[in-house]
């Protein structure tokens, strides 16, 4: 179903605020890595916020999500402080992994192997 013009307002207020607040807790650049929020999606009602979270160059991107969800109360308290003027309940908060990235790496490595193997074969021809 289509996101409501409400609901992608209300994700991209609550995508900046959760990537700001991120930052603040020391998650945005971790272990060498770099933790972003991708994307956000409200349900309809607006009481649910599904947060995707991009991870680069983290080793163990499921333990990193397990981190953040142990403070999620603390990170959903910060985020109503934000958004107490602008929403009549603080949404309760979902985080994922967002592993599109780690595909487009994947699909660029696959690519360049079959292009390395055309390549090796029309060396071979000439």
């Amino acid at each position: 179903m289509q996101e409501s013009k409400r609901q992608k307002q209300v994700g991209q207020i609550i995508q900046q605020d959760i990537s700001d607040i991120l930052q603040r807790m020391g998650f945005n650049v971790i272990e060498g890595g770099m933790i972003s929020v991708s994307s956000v999606k409200m349900t309809p009602d607006l009481l649910e916020a599904r947060i995707y979270l991009s991870m680069f160059n983290i080793k163990e991107p499921k333990e990193m999500l397990g981190r953040i969800l142990e403070r999620g109360s603390e990170i959903r308290k910060e985020l109503g402080n934000r958004v107490a003027k602008q929403l009549r309940r603080v949404p309760e908060l979902q985080f994922f992994l967002d592993d599109t990235l780690e595909h487009v790496f994947k699909m660029e490595a696959i690519f360049k192997q079959i292009q390395d193997e055309r390549d090796q074969r029309e060396k071979g021809q000439q």
